[in-house]
């Protein structure tokens, strides 16, 4: 079984890619999700997040290191990688949202919306 009691859910300040230091503003759980339902979860969350908001993103899918990063390029946020200090099954990613993001569909957040 999967420890529930994760780090960033007690509120642990945690260093994202490049030593940046973060706390997120969300964090999306999306253990036990592949990658359709992760992106489904991800998108629903940060709808009316600001931009510029740190978003972590625990998974378990382990397609999530390369789906996560194309996902950021196809919308234009920004991926800043694996959070180091995860624990158990889980590891844990960040990115941070872009003021100018391109609009997915709802139904399918890794398909772009035509004209932008």
């Amino acid at each position: 079984m999967l420890n529930r009691e994760h780090p960033l859910r007690r509120g642990e300040v945690t260093a994202a890619a490049g030593g940046v230091a973060a706390s997120p503003d969300v964090v999306v759980d999306g253990t036990g999700l592949l990658c359709v339902t992760l992106l489904l979860r991800l998108a629903g969350r940060i709808r009316h997040a600001a931009p510029g908001a740190v978003i972590q993103v625990v998974a378990t899918d382990p397609a999530a290191p390369l789906d996560l990063p194309a996902w950021c390029h196809l919308t234009g946020h920004t991926y800043l990688g694996p959070v180091p200090g995860a624990h158990g099954d889980c590891c844990v990613y960040a990115l941070q949202l872009s003021a100018d993001a391109r609009p997915t569909r709802e139904d399918a957040p890794w398909r772009a919306i035509a004209g932008h």
